[in-house]
C-alpha cells in the first residue's frame, strides 16, 4: 500500500457567491417602504497552507477533488447571505504549486505560508444597495459570482540542508539513524528505504537537517528505479554526501564506479553542478571493507573530495563527519543573502488604462476581454430585463461602446464579453439598450406604481391654476 506521495494533481473550486435579493418591504400602512433586498455571501477560498505536521500529499492522492462551501443568498429586510467557509489544506514544507503546464505559482516553504488556490466567488449586491435617486426601487438583483475552479500541481522537494545519496543498500538509513533521532527501516535487501527519511543533527552551535534519498540506480534520471521520484528531494540540500559501500557483496560493483554513476544521474538530472560534495566510506568496521577503504582514499582526494571513514554500526568517525558538515551548512547560510521585509509596492492604475480590450477576430465579431465586463456579465440575470439594461448603463459608462465604435462596429455586429469556451454573445445596437427600453424610465418598479390620488389632486389644481393665470394675462387691458 502507498505511505507516501510527493506529486499529486488536486482539483479545487472555491465556493459561489451567493445571490443578492429583489425584494420590497411590505409592512401596514407602508405601501412605499421601498427596496428591502439584502446581498449575497462571498463564496468560501481554498488555501493550501504549510504545516509541519504533515509530511506526504498521500490524503490528496486518495481525495484529489476539494471544494469550498457556497455563500448563501440574501434575503428580504436588508438581511445578508451567510459567507462561505474557507477550505484550508495543510500541506508539508517545500510544497511546490504549479498549474498543469509546469508553470511555479508558488513555493511554500515554511511554517504557515499560505497561497490560496482558489479564490470565491463575490456575493450578489440586493435591490436595496442597487437603489439610488435615479433607480428607486431596482427589480431586480446581482447574481452571485462563480468561484475559481482549477487543476494545480502539488509537489514536495525535502527541505534539508544534507542529502545523503547512494547505491542501495550502501547504508544510508542506518547513517541518519545514528547521526540522528530518525528511525528508519533498515534491511539488508535493496530498496529497502521507499520514502525520503528526514533527520535533525546538533553538532555543537548548528543545527541542520539531513535527509536519505532512496532509489538512486542508473538511469534514475530516465525513470529507472525509484530515483526519478525522489531526486527533486535534494534540489533544495546545501551539501551532498556520497554514501559509498566500501563492504558490498556483488561482484560487479566497486566504490569508485558506483561514484561515477551517481554523479552521472545527478549531472542529467542537472542543477546540482554548485553544490559542495562529501565522499563518506561506509562499514569500515568490516576488515575487507577497511582494506578496501584504504586503496581508494588516495584515488577519492586526488579527485578533489573531502572523504571521511565512518561504520554506522560500530558507531566509528561519526563525529568528524557531523561536525565537518555543519561546517559547510553554516558557511552557506552565512552566505545567503538577508532577507529583508517584503516591500508594500503600490501600482496605481495607469491614466489611459480603461480596464478592457476589444479586438476584432472575424469579419463583423468583436470579442470583448476585461475583469470588470466579465466580472458583469457572470452577475446579470438575462432573463430580467431590467436586470439586462442596467448591465447595458454599466458598460456604456465603462466605455465599452465608445471602444466598439473606435474598434469599426456596426449596427448588428457580433460582440462576445469573456472567453472563448464561457462568453456571451449578443447582436450590438449601438444605443445598448439590449431590450430595456420597453421599460420606460430604468429603475422604477411597476409594482408600485399604484394611483395616488393626493398627487393627482395637486397636479389637477396647479393645472387650474396655471391656466387662470394664462386667462388673466390674456384679458389684461393696456
Amino acid at each position: 500500500m502507498t505511505t507516501f506521495v510527493d506529486r499529486v494533481e488536486l482539483h479545487v473550486a472555491a465556493g459561489n457567491g451567493g445571490h443578492g435579493v429583489a425584494s420590497v418591504m411590505r409592512e401596514k400602512f407602508k405601501p412605499l417602504g421601498g427596496p428591502d433586498g439584502g446581498n449575497g455571501g462571498r463564496g468560501g477560498d481554498v488555501t493550501l497552507v504549510v504545516d509541519q505536521d504533515v509530511t506526504t500529499l498521500l490524503e490528496y492522492h486518495h481525495h484529489p477533488h476539494r471544494k469550498a462551501t457556497n455563500g448563501q443568498p440574501g434575503a428580504g429586510d436588508h438581511r445578508a447571505g451567510k459567507n462561505g467557509q474557507d477550505l484550508v489544506l495543510p500541506v508539508p514544507d517545500g510544497t511546490v504549486v504549479m498549474d498543469r503546464k509546469g508553470n511555479v505559482l508558488a513555493d511554500l516553504v515554511g511554517q504557515g505560508t499560505t497561497f490560496v488556490a482558489g479564490q470565491g466567488g463575490r456575493g450578489g449586491l440586493g435591490n436595496a444597495a442597487l437603489a439610488s435617486a435615479r433607480r428607486k426601487a431596482p427589480g431586480f438583483a446581482l447574481l452571485g459570482e462563480p468561484g475559481e475552479a482549477r487543476d494545480i500541481v502539488l509537489e514536495l522537494k525535502t527541505v534539508a540542508d544534507v542529502a545523503l545519496v547512494g547505491f542501495p543498500s550502501a547504508g544510508k538509513s542506518s547513517l541518519i539513524s545514528v547521526l540522528s533521532a530518525a528511525k528508519p527501516k533498515i534491511a539488508d535487501y535493496p530498496f529497502t528505504t521507499l520514502v525520503p527519511n528526514l533527520g535533525v543533527v546538533t553538532a555543537g552551535s548548528t543545527v541542520y537537517t539531513i535527509a536519505d534519498v532512496p532509489g538512486l540506480i542508473p538511469g534514475a534520471s530516465q525513470g529507472k528505479g525509484l530515483g526519478l521520484e525522489f531526486l527533486r528531494h535534494v534540489e533544495r540540500c546545501e551539501v551532498l554526501v556520497h554514501v559509498l559501500d566500501t563492504a558490498t557483496l556483488e561482484s560487479d560493483r566497486d566504490p569508485l564506479s558506483d561514484l561515477d554513476m551517481i554523479e552521472a544521474e545527478l549531472a542529467q538530472y542537472g542543477g546540482l553542478e554548485d553544490r559542495p560534495r562529501l565522499v563518506v566510506l561506509n562499514k569500515v568496521d568490516i576488515p575487507d571493507g577497511q582494506d578496501l577503504a584504504d586503496m581508494i582514499r588516495g584515488d577519492l582526494e586526488e579527485r578533489g573530495f573531502r572523504v571521511f571513514e565512518v561504520s554506522a554500526v560500530a558507531r566509528q568517525g561519526l563525529k568528524e563527519l557531523s561536525y565537518a558538515l555543519a561546517e559547510i551548512v553554516a558557511q552557506a547560510r552565512a552566505a545567503k543573502p538577508v532577507q529583508e521585509a517584503t516591500r508594500i509596492v503600490i501600482r496605481p492604475k495607469a491614466v489611459d488604462d480603461s480596464g478592457f480590450t476589444v479586438t476584432e477576430e472575424a469579419d463583423r465579431f468583436y470579442r470583448v476581454r476585461g475583469e470588470k465586463p466579465e466580472r458583469w456579465v457572470q452577475q446579470t440575470d438575462f432573463n430580467n430585463d431590467e436586470a439586462v439594461g442596467y448591465l447595458a448603463d454599466r458598460l456604456s459608462r465603462l466605455g465599452v461602446e465608445d471602444a466598439l465604435l473606435k474598434a469599426g462596429a456596426h449596427t448588428g455586429d457580433g460582440v462576445a464579453i469573456g472567453p472563448e469556451d464561457n462568453a456571451v454573445v449578443f447582436d450590438w445596437e449601438p444605443t445598448m439598450a439590449a431590450g430595456a427600453e420597453m421599460l420606460g424610465r430604468r429603475g422604477e418598479d411597476h409594482r408600485l406604481e399604484a394611483p395616488r390620488p393626493a398627487a393627482q389632486r395637486r397636479r389637477d389644481r396647479d393645472a387650474a391654476r396655471d391656466d387662470a393665470e394664462q386667462e388673466y394675462d390674456g384679458f389684461r387691458p393696456f
